[in-house]
Parts: C-alpha cells; structure tokens; sequence
C-alpha cells in the first residue's frame, strides 16, 4: 500500500503542473497590473523615504533615517492614532447597523430582496463629491437636520453639527455603509437554512438559533465588511477636508499635504507606506481569523 502511494505521488502532480503552465497565460495580465501598479508604486514610495527633501521640494540623494524618525514626533502619532480611531468608529457602526440590513435583505422574497439590493447600492450610483456636499448641506446651522429639530421642538436654535469629528464619522460612514452590507448580505445568503431548523426542532429559541447558528457562520462575511469599511475610511481625506472642515486631520489629509503643499515628497512617501504597510497587516490578520472560522466547523 505505501508503495503504491508513494509511486502514485509524481503522478497525481503531474496534472496539477500542467494546468498551472497552462493557467500561467491566463494569470500573465493580473500579475503585470499587480507589478505596474502597486509594486513599483509602493517600491518606488519605500525608495524616496531614505533620502532628503530639496530645499524647493523634490529630492536629495543623501541618505537619511530622518524621515522615519520624524514618524516618533508627538503630532503624527496623534494623527495616526486619531485616524485609527475614527475608523474603528465608523467600521464598528456600519457593522451594528449593516447586519441588520443584510439580515433582513436575506429574509425577502426574490424580487424584494433584488429591490432592496438596487437601493443598497444606488448612492454609488452618485459622484462622490456630490454626495459629499449634499450631507454638508444637511448639516450646517441652516440646514435641513436643523430646521427639523426646531420645528419639532427638539432645539432652540441650530445646533453645530457640521465641522466636527462627529460629521466625519456621519460621512464615512454613509459613504461606505454598502461596502458593509453587502459582504455579510452574500455570507448571510449562503447559509443552509436546514441548520436554523434543526436548532429550532432541537427545542432552540429564535435568538438562540441565531446566536449558535446563523451568527457564528455569518462571520467571516463580518470580517470582510469590517475590512471593507476600515480600509478606505483610514484613508479617506476628501470627508475630513469637507465635512471636518480640515479640523479634524487623518492621515489621508497629511499625506496629501506633504505632497502637494509641504512639498516634502520624501516625508509624504514615508507616511504613505506606514498607512500601506498598516492595512496590509489589518487585512493579513482578517484573512488568518477568516480561515481560522471557516476551518474551524470543518474540523468540528
């Protein structure tokens, strides 16, 4: 019997060898878009933050640990830690509000479902700054959100909303709420709704049933929305430069500036790959707790 394994081996990995040069063409043109557009770019960031900034801008070509120690200053670690927290704020919202929307989507009738789905994804549909501008407009001291509150007796006079961190979080959080729903709408929707019956039948609760079943099988699609939501509301600088008023700065807003106003390119390139290098790691972990879940009941 080990004989034959063993000399059964080579030949059951011959085949996979030949699909894997067959898929290679096939694979060919991702790859190039991967190396032209993240890895020289992101190469090429690593490359500027060991040398010096120009006295104009641009770069000098002496090399320097500078720009990385800048990273230790009291300021950016504020920044950092600022924008870290705003969206945790504005992932842990979108989830608290998202699951329900999905859960309930997943419970419709066909048609309902592909009509709430359409309604999900509709602001989408919309450009960025003008939806942007739209919750600007709800928010000022003039604004509808203000004269509601007045005219139902809520308020006195306006209440400043708009410019603050709480705006910010109201922002992202509408402009990336979808990103949320749909991941745990897709997770949701493949669930075997023979296992909710089997813990209903097994004497289980509603809410049981739910917290044993559904909610456990659900998470991986959890995971994905939170890094969904996380990712470009870490490194949004359009709603804080908007709706915060340029108040409140994240990294986004700092990057940009060292860019395009600072003109410290080397700088900016080293906040840049720290903001890049730190998603990398939050999606790292996603995908280990990911497959940690999916494995785990399979192993069970």
């Amino acid at each position: 019997m080990t004989t034959t394994t063993q000399q059964a081996t080579p030949a059951a990995r011959a085949p996979r060898a030949r699909r894997g040069l067959a898929a290679a063409p096939f694979l060919a043109p991702g790859m190039l878009f991967l190396i032209v557009f993240m890895a020289i770019p992101v190469g090429l960031l690593a490359f500027y933050t060991f040398f010096k900034r120009g006295r104009f801008g641009g770069l000098v070509f002496e090399f320097t640990l500078d720009n990385w120690a800048k990273l230790a200053e009291p300021l950016y670690v504020g920044v950092i830690l600022q924008s870290i927290g705003l969206a945790l704020a504005v992932t842990l919202l979108a989830l608290l509000i998202g699951y329900p929307m999905a859960y309930a989507i997943a419970g419709l009738s066909p048609k309902w479902r592909t009509v709430a789905l359409v309604a999900v994804v509709l602001p989408f549909w919309t450009n960025f700054l003008i939806r942007t501008y739209a919750w600007i407009l709800l928010l000022n001291n003039a604004g509808f959100v203000n004269q509601w509150l007045q005219a139902v007796g809520l308020t006195d006079e306006p209440i400043s909303m708009l410019y603050t961190p709480q705006a910010i979080v109201v922002g992202l959080l509408y402009m990336y709420l979808p990103l949320m729903v749909l991941p745990l709408y897709a997770s949701l929707q493949q669930l075997d709704p023979s296992l909710r019956e089997a813990a209903t039948n097994l004497g289980a609760s509603p809410w049981r049933a739910f917290r044993t079943v559904t909610l456990p099988l659900s998470l991986p699609g959890a995971l994905t929305g939170c890094i969904f939501v996380f990712v470009p509301a870490m490194s949004n600088f359009v709603i804080p430069e908007l709706i915060g008023g340029g108040k409140t700065i994240m990294v986004g807003n700092l990057v940009r500036d060292q860019f395009f106003e600072a003109r410290d390119w080397p700088f900016g390139a080293t906040l840049a790959l720290v903001l890049t290098l730190l998603l990398v790691v939050v999606i790292v972990i996603q995908a280990a707790v990911s497959r940690r879940l999916t494995e785990g009941p399979r192993r069970g």
